[in-house]
């Protein structure tokens, strides 16, 4: 049997208790009460035992506690197995990720492991398992994730243009509107809500396909909404069309919403009855167009997603006058969350000096 190894002696048996309790690492402070059994003169096997292990790993700990301290009694993590894809290959499939795939090319409109699987064995040479592959892309920094919709005709450029200029804009449109006037950022949308119903995801148990009711029929209202992030306030209206008439009836309501002595800066898409000369814009608002095709400048479009969620979706309204009462519904619950209404709809290119 192997000589036992002494134990070094600027830990007294109360100074490794004292690590042990302190230690938030439970292999950790097992193995200093081991030590401490030690230093108080136990049997060597029972000494392991204090700890849970065989005397044999203590010996090991106790070389790694004279050669570290404490600290070397800390688990090493495990590196795991070296990557059988060079760096140069590894930035080259991130590369191919972060591109996506080529549907003429790869037969594809979106990657899937095993189409990455596919691709890595052809391009590298290498054989993976589709769940491996996941670990890549999640050491890549990539994760599956639902896509935002873009307009194909959308200038990217025109929009970055946009943001990076607002604030000359904002001046040039408040041009006379006195400098004192507290100004107020809005943003204007509206969605069709009706019969025909989304259905949004849910939790269920793995292996099962839970149903929602989904109608098949065609009746629809229009929600008119508008928030301005800055307050946690908004404005809507629920109407039968989408038109001047509907438009009109908002912009008096957001106006009278608008909080006394204030003038609000209402940003809107370019819809018909949006831009029409028959609209009469209220005297404290100004009407601020975004750019054609950029949906994803209007935060309204998000709160949409939010009601939908949480209100609207996994519904049958059997008559109009549900619908209506389900969009108001859903709206007054909006309003009733400010710090909901600000989380989604502030914009740092847009809230200049707002918070």
């Amino acid at each position: 049997m192997a000589t036992a190894v002494a134990l070094r002696t600027d830990f007294s048996a109360a100074d490794l208790r004292r690590l042990a309790a302190a230690s938030k690492n439970a292999n950790q402070s097992r193995r200093l009460l081991s030590l401490a059994a030690v230093r108080d003169g136990m049997n060597r096997t029972e000494a392991a035992r204090v700890g849970g292990m065989d005397r044999q790993t203590l010996r090991d700990w106790v070389h790694r506690f004279n050669a570290h301290g404490p600290d070397g009694l800390l688990d090493i993590p495990s590196q795991g197995p070296s990557s059988r894809l060079t760096a140069a290959q590894l930035a080259e499939l991130e590369q191919i990720v972060e591109t996506g795939p080529d549907p003429a090319v790869h037969g594809v409109v979106r990657w899937r492991r095993v189409d990455l699987k596919r691709l890595i064995a052809e391009r590298f040479g290498v054989e993976y398992h589709e769940r491996t592959i996941g670990k890549i892309l999640d050491a890549l920094g990539f994760s599956h994730i639902s896509a935002r919709p873009r307009h194909p005709g959308q200038d990217v450029g025109t929009i970055t243009a946009f943001k990076k200029n607002f604030a000359a804009t904002l001046n040039a449109h408040l041009a006379d509107v006195a400098d004192q006037k507290p100004v107020e950022i809005w943003f204007q949308d509206e969605a069709r809500i009706g019969q025909k119903n989304g259905i949004a995801r849910m939790w269920a148990r793995r292996g099962t396909r839970p149903r929602q009711p989904a109608d098949q029929r065609y009746e629809n209202a229009w929600l008119f909404g508008a928030i301005c992030p800055a307050r946690g306030t908004g404005a809507a209206v629920a109407m039968p069309a989408a038109d001047t008439e509907a438009m009109q009836v908002h912009l008096d309501e957001i106006a009278r919403t608008v909080a006394k002595g204030a003038h609000a800066v209402l940003l809107l898409d370019r819809a018909g009855w949006h831009t029409t000369p028959a609209l009469k814009v209220p005297k404290n608002m100004t009407l601020l167009f975004l750019p054609s095709r950029s949906p994803e400048l209007n935060p309204v479009e998000n709160v949409w997603q939010f009601l939908r969620g949480n209100w609207l979706s996994n519904r049958v309204f059997d008559t109009y006058d549900d619908i209506i009462d389900a969009a108001c519904d859903a709206w007054r619950r909006l309003v009733d969350q400010p710090e909901t209404i600000t989380s989604i709809g502030m914009r740092a290119w847009a809230h200049i000096g707002q918070t």
